[in-house]
Formats: structure tokens, C-alpha cells, sequence
């Protein structure tokens, strides 16, 4: 809470620090150092090298009273701890609440405005490669990827081992995507929030068509079983959590993302906002992949439970005939056994033949009666 306390009051204008010793000491190229990548942007171009944030700022506030084009700086961070992140927080004026959620993750995924700042969250997700699929698979991984985006500079956090933002900043630098034949660092930090919004929402579209083989497997084994057993439950629970776990970061970032395309939204840059609605679009699909996996998984549950109680029924009608048969000579060799002296059929000559002829007979037609009717 102290963080929380002393973060507050940096973000207060009339007590709002600028001086260099109450900065942060990150320099990139330290090994302890949280700082991925940090560079300043002017006219979709980047200029100068990698920098620490506090040089950043030294350098976009400098362009701005020289330059006419609005530069901004884009700061990459990896797992930062509270110590390494508070001197950027105070630089940039970034809010309390805010600032807690990136450096302890585990956040649901969001987008929400403090003044003139907006922080996203989003769940980045991974395939996780498997020969098959077992009911101890991890088939989705999860990490975390928060983004401040403010008027002159960008702040991106990220948590977990994958989807790394390195690709898509050399992307953007080359200048390889466009928006209406103009570079898309020159739109300003509103550009570089919808590419890697757009970068997640792909992931996901490419992770869904991976689990959709997964799916379609699972779906088979239920259904193809010809022992009427069903497959192996945990395998599709197994699953059903994984789908589960891709459902919670894409459900709740659907509305967060029509909500940037919307005119009233004025921290984004009008020309990005209709590219969000591509992204919104993107989302909804996915979002709908997703429930569709986890119905169809519902159903597969149920289906493969019925397949199961319909073998122990037929387990349980196969064990009452052998039953019944087995009931006729139990009780016919029952009744000449009780040994009583005045038992006329005991001193005719063929009565043992016939009895044994009695209990075959009537044990073949119970034999007969019941295949007839399925239960052997």
C-alpha cells in the first residue's frame, strides 16, 4: 500500500514531481533490467536507439517544442516488480490502480480510462503442442499483456513466456502494414494499441483453429467407440477446462473493443476507430468458436455419460439371464435334494435322464428367449 500511497500523491498536479532523482534507474541492456524496448517515434519513423524511459521523455519533450509532428515514446516491459516500475509511473502520471493491476497481473481483461490515459489488459493465449490428447494435456497457456496508452507515449507490460511484442514493433517500424497509404507509427499511440490488439485477436483466431482438431477428435472418440463404452471422460473434461480457460480471456474484451470504435471515444485517434471494428468483428467470431466448443463439449460429456449407463445396463440385463438360467437347476436339483423318504420319482428308473433332460430343455429355450429379445 505504501506503492499505492506515494503513487497517488505523484500523480496530484500540485504535487506532481519531475525531478531526475525521483526517477526510475531501468537502463536496457542490464540483465536485471524489466525494459524489453524503448524508443521514441516522430512521422512513423524511429529515432535514435533503444533508450532508458527517462530519456525518452528528455527526447519526445524536446521534439515537441522543435517539431511540428507529434512524436511519442513506446516503453516495453517485462515482468516489472514494483520497485522498477514506480519511477516510470511517476514520469508518466500513470494512476495508482492501474499501476498495481500491470505489476501483479492476474487481471480480468478489460479496458478503462483514467483521465487521459487508457489501460487495456488482455489475455494472450498459446497453443501448446501435444501428440495426444490425455487428461493431463495442457492444450491452452495463458499470460498477460497490459497497455498505457496515453498522448505521447505507449507503456506495454507484459507476464508470461510467450507472445512477445518484439516481432510486431520491427513489423511496424518497416513500415510493412499501412492505414490509407500512411505508416502506422504515424497515427501515434493510438496505432501501435490497435496493432497489438490486433496481434492478440489473431492469436486467438489461430488458436481456436487448433482447437477445433482437438474438438473434432474428441467428437470421433465419442461416437466411434464400438465397444459402447464411451472415451475417457477425463480426456473431455480435460479439454472442457482448457476451452474454459481460452473462454475467460476472450468473453469479457468483446465490449471493451466496440466501445474504442465508437465516435465518443476521444482518446482514440479517429482514423484508428474503424480499424478497431475490424478487431471488434475478429473478437465476436472467436468469442462464438469459443461457446461453440464449450456446448459441443457439454453435449460430448453428456452423450459419452450415456454411453456409459447404456453398457452397465446392458451389463446389468446380461447378468439377470445368465441369472435366471442358472435359477432352473438350482431349483429343480434344490427339490430332489432335500433327501425326504417318500419321493415316488426317486425310485423310477429313468428319472435322473429326464430330469437333466428337463433342465437342458428349459435352460436352452430361457437361452433362446433371451437372445431373441437382446439380453444376451
Amino acid at each position: 500500500m505504501s506503492m499505492i500511497n506515494s503513487l497517488r500523491a505523484a500523480v496530484l498536479p500540485h504535487r506532481r514531481r519531475t525531478d531526475d532523482d525521483a526517477y526510475d534507474s531501468i537502463h536496457p541492456g542490464q540483465s536485471a533490467s524489466a525494459v524489453v524496448d524503448c524508443a521514441v517515434y516522430q512521422d512513423g519513423k524511429r529515432h535514435g536507439e533503444s533508450c532508458s524511459p527517462r530519456e525518452a521523455a528528455r527526447r519526445v519533450k524536446a521534439a515537441k517544442q522543435h517539431d511540428s509532428a507529434p512524436p511519442f515514446s513506446w516503453i516495453g516491459l517485462y515482468e516489472p516488480t514494483e520497485a522498477e516500475f514506480e519511477g516510470i509511473a511517476k514520469r508518466f502520471g500513470l494512476h495508482p490502480l492501474a499501476v498495481e493491476d500491470a505489476v501483479h497481473a492476474h487481471q480480468r481483461p478489460k479496458v478503462e480510462r483514467y483521465d487521459d490515459v487508457l489501460f487495456a489488459v488482455f489475455k494472450t493465449i498459446r497453443y501448446v503442442e501435444h501428440d495426444q490428447l490425455t487428461p493431463t494435456s495442457e492444450v491452452v497457456e495463458t499470460g498477460e499483456l497490459m497497455v498505457f496508452s496515453g498522448q505521447d507515449f505507449v507503456i506495454t507490460v507484459r507476464h508470461g513466456g510467450h507472445s512477445s511484442l518484439q516481432d510486431l514493433r520491427r513489423r511496424m517500424e518497416q513500415d510493412v502494414d499501412s492505414m490509407d497509404g500512411t505508416a502506422l507509427l504515424a497515427k501515434g499511440p493510438s496505432a501501435v494499441l490497435h496493432a497489438i490488439a490486433d496481434h492478440v485477436v489473431d492469436n486467438y483466431l489461430e488458436v481456436a483453429g487448433r482447437l477445433q482438431s482437438d474438438v473434432d477428435e474428441i467428437e470421433f472418440d465419442v461416437f466411434a467407440n464400438k465397444g459402447g463404452r464411451g472415451t475417457d471422460v477425463g480426456r473431455v473434461y480435460q479439454l472442457k477446462r482448457e476451452v474454459l480457460e481460452f473462454k475467460r480471456a476472450v468473453t469479457p474484451l468483446l465490449r471493451p473493443m466496440q466501445q474504442l470504435s465508437e465516435p465518443l471515444q476521444r482518446l482514440v485517434d479517429p482514423d484508428i476507430q474503424k480499424y478497431f471494428r475490424d478487431v471488434a468483428d475478429h473478437l465476436a467470431r472467436v468469442t462464438e468458436q469459443v461457446h461453440g466448443f464449450d456446448e459441443l463439449l457439454n453435449s460430448l460429456l453428456q452423450a459419452n455419460l450415456a454411453q456409459v449407463s447404456v453398457a452397465q445396463n446392458e451389463d446389468m440385463r446380461k447378468i439377470t439371464a445368465w441369472a435366471a438360467i442358472f435359477a432352473v437347476p438350482t431349483m429343480i436339483t434344490g427339490v430332489y435334494g432335500m433327501n425326504f423318504e417318500h419321493m415316488p420319482e426317486l425310485g423310477y428308473t429313468y428319472s435322473y435322464p429326464i430330469v437333466l433332460v428337463s433342465i437342458a430343455a428349459i435352460c436352452a429355450g430361457m437361452y433362446r428367449g433371451f437372445r431373441r429379445n437382446g439380453w444376451l
